[in-house]
């Protein structure tokens, strides 16, 4: 979705509009579909977290200062929104009870085992930067870390799939 799009939508969504809230968070479903899927791994647990979200940007969507930031603003509730629901699932089962997760659509199988194999936060972060384009400082911002930390963790991530890949 064009930033001019978004920016639009947010202003009437703002006024109390939910056909263009409505619209607002359909525009942007698959971006959210993909960062819940790379921290959650699991359909379930990314649908629960993108219902949330969604709620969450409905009633708070007074609180955003800029209408431009509207994507990085909706995704830190999704990555937090995330974490809580990973939070829940570690009090309630043992790492090795977890179900392996069942993603059928086109999102790409291959990545999406390789990206499993590397540790969360850098499969975050290198989700955030690749797939959905966000910049360092934006990264950082969202995960409340320094851009520093963002940029090591990029390099460990791709280091990790450079050996996931045999490179």
């Amino acid at each position: 979705m064009q930033i001019d799009e978004t920016m639009r939508l947010v202003k009437l969504a703002k006024n109390h509009d939910k056909d263009a809230f409505a619209a607002l968070m359909q525009g942007h479903m698959q971006e959210m579909y993909k960062v819940g899927l790379s921290i959650l791994m699991n359909d379930e647990d990314v649908a629960d977290a993108v219902g949330e979200t969604i709620l969450n940007c409905y009633e708070k969507l007074g609180t955003l200062k800029e209408d431009k930031y509207f994507k990085t603003w909706m995704t830190r509730i999704l990555i937090n929104n995330c974490y809580a629901i990973l939070d829940v699932r570690k009090r309630q089962t043992d790492l090795e009870e977890w179900e392996e997760p069942s993603v059928t659509d086109e999102y790409n199988v291959e990545l999406k085992d390789a990206l499993n194999s590397i540790d969360e936060k850098y499969r975050t972060v290198i989700t955030l930067y690749y797939l959905e384009e966000y910049g360092t400082k934006e990264i950082a911002e969202m995960l409340n870390i320094p851009k520093s930390t963002v940029t090591t963790w990029l390099q460990r991530g791709r280091e990790a799939l450079a050996k996931y890949y045999g490179v």
